[in-house]
């Protein structure tokens, strides 16, 4: 029998590997600077965001199939209790869903990993929703 499991490729694989996961990371967090839209969660992040690329380099790296370098490096990601100090809502949520969809479109990602994508972005960024609209 075959195991089929490792003969379908990961996300992390489909996107592109670390290079193309390093610029996804980089176009989202350039969007965020350069676009007034994405002003209100640009401001939860420090300046400079060096460390915000890299933290979100390392975990999508995993959550895509890869390697594991937040983990190895910060332990469990924690992501709802780290991101607790933020007011998150709705408008909160479709900001960073809207700047991760047009980092994807600049970087000419294909209409269906686009959404696959998305989908599961969504599902995890509503989850992170911790104040009331």
């Amino acid at each position: 029998m075959q195991d089929t499991q490792a003969d379908t490729p990961t996300l992390y694989e489909i996107m592109g590997g670390a290079e193309r996961l390093r610029a996804l990371v980089d176009r989202f967090y350039d969007l965020m600077q350069l676009e007034s839209e994405f002003a209100n969660i640009h401001v939860m992040h420090p300046v400079p965001n060096d460390s915000s690329r890299d933290k979100l380099f390392m975990f999508l790296s995993g959550w895509m199939g890869g390697p594991d370098l937040y983990i190895e490096r910060y332990g469990h990601p924690r992501l709802r209790a780290r991101h607790l100090p933020y007011a998150i809502g709705t408008r909160e949520r479709d900001a960073w869903l809207r700047a991760m969809a047009w980092a994807m479109e600049d970087l000419g990602y294909d209409e269906a990993l686009r959404v696959r994508l998305l989908t599961s972005f969504f599902e995890t960024a509503d989850w992170m929703r911790n104040k009331a609209d």
